[in-house]
């Protein structure tokens, strides 16, 4: 049988979507996420050999940010999708069969250079088949129910861990984490790709040139790339305190969990959400931020259980709004640079969270967590009146 024109994009945007959002839920479907701090623990660490080991994590991601993207505009990104979790899996397996110090280093080396692949090359592969389907238009929508089958795939990780962490302890739990990390690898192979590297664009280092001068050329260019890590860093970071916000609302340690889940349906219906918002304009995202950094203030300083609602109010805005930045991005980098540009933006809000991690220690030991929190929504709302300045400026 034959498709007719308008039925044979519709069939390619469902093959992408439904390959995608497996994927996405794959990627973090992991039962390790929550009990990972513990396997540290039980093999003997100490706390400063824990945070070392986040901050060589760290620093992996951000060394091979840019190089990742620059490779994944001079290869196949589907390919990078796939060995991506592949190295994770690695990292894991290393945890599970050999815990010690030495194993925990290099899997996090691995899960770091496995993570930095993917980014850039995830995005712009998806803009990319879109584009060529005639559904540029749908990548917020889309990319926004991607986030979201990852926000439910951590919550149903955070359900399972521990009846599995029960049954078998932390070699079952490990294992499980491997097998999800292959089946993610496995389902990256079926994404589709269209696209050529760009001839002359045969080296990451000649693409991370090109898309360099594209962003020194094009001020709206610019403004996308800094928009990104201005939105999604702060209430990135913030989210590794939610518990200590939840528990300053004097609830039991038991009401915790249930209460997180609370703050991480609202982010995730932000990002199911995120493609009505596609017809925003500027001043239409500055209210949005707007009004997400009010809800925060006003949630985290009530200290209350009612200001948890507002607090699952305003991660859902930015949820919706990080979805928005990384569209308005896609939509004004050319396809030869997409994933470098797109990495370039991710380490910005790499650099921009360690930032807020440093801010947070100091804010929150000496006023709290509410008040922390309350304090972070001072930069979305400057963020929000650039942006309507911006508007009223191009109206002008």
């Amino acid at each position: 049988m034959t498709l007719s024109p308008a039925r044979a994009p519709a069939t390619g945007v469902r093959r992408l979507t439904s390959t995608l959002y497996g994927y996405a839920f794959l990627e973090d479907f992991v039962l390790l996420y929550p009990v990972y701090a513990l396997l540290f623990r039980d093999t003997g660490l100490s706390v400063w050999q824990i945070s070392s080991l986040f901050a060589l994590w760290s620093v992996t991601g951000v060394l091979l940010e840019i190089p990742s993207g620059a490779w994944a505009d001079a290869v196949s990104r589907r390919r990078l999708l796939w060995i991506g979790p592949l190295l994770t899996a690695a990292g894991f397996a290393l945890w599970t069969l050999f815990p010690s110090y030495g194993a925990f280093a290099l899997g996090f080396v691995l899960w770091g250079a496995g993570g930095a692949l993917t980014s850039g090359a995830y995005e712009a592969l998806v803009y990319d088949e879109l584009q060529r389907l005639g559904a540029a238009g749908r990548y917020a929508r889309v990319m926004g129910r991607a986030r979201a089958a990852g926000l439910v795939a951590v919550m149903a990780a955070m359900g399972l861990a521990g009846p599995v962490f029960a049954w078998g302890g932390h070699t079952a739990v490990g294992a499980a984490s491997v097998l999800v990390c292959l089946l993610a690898a496995a389902i990256a192979t079926r994404l589709p790709e269209h696209r050529t590297p760009a001839a002359g664009q045969d080296s990451w280092t000649a693409t991370l040139k090109a898309g360099l001068a594209e962003a020194r050329a094009d001020p709206s260019v610019r403004g996308a790339l800094l928009l990104v890590p201005a939105v999604t860093a702060v209430w990135g970071a913030l989210d590794e305190y939610t518990p200590l916000l939840v528990r300053d609302t004097g609830v039991p340690d038991a009401l915790v969990p249930y209460l997180l889940l609370v703050i991480w349906a609202g982010a995730t219906a932000g990002g199911l959400l995120a493609g009505t918002g596609e017809r925003l304009g500027t001043k239409g995202l500055a209210a949005l931020l707007a009004g997400a950094a009010l809800a925060l203030a006003v949630g985290t300083g009530a200290g209350t259980l009612a200001g948890i609602a507002l607090v699952a109010l305003a991660f859902g805005g930015f949820q919706a709004a990080s979805v928005l930045a990384d569209a308005r991005l896609q939509q004004r980098i050319d396809d030869s640079g997409r994933a470098t540009l797109t990495s370039v933006a991710g380490l910005g809000t790499d650099l921009a969270t360690v930032a807020v991690y440093v801010g947070y220690g100091a804010l929150g030991t000496a006023a709290g967590h509410g008040t922390a929190f309350a304090w972070f929504a001072v930069p979305y709302l400057v963020t929000a009146l650039l942006l309507a300045a911006r508007g009223r400026a191009a109206r002008g």
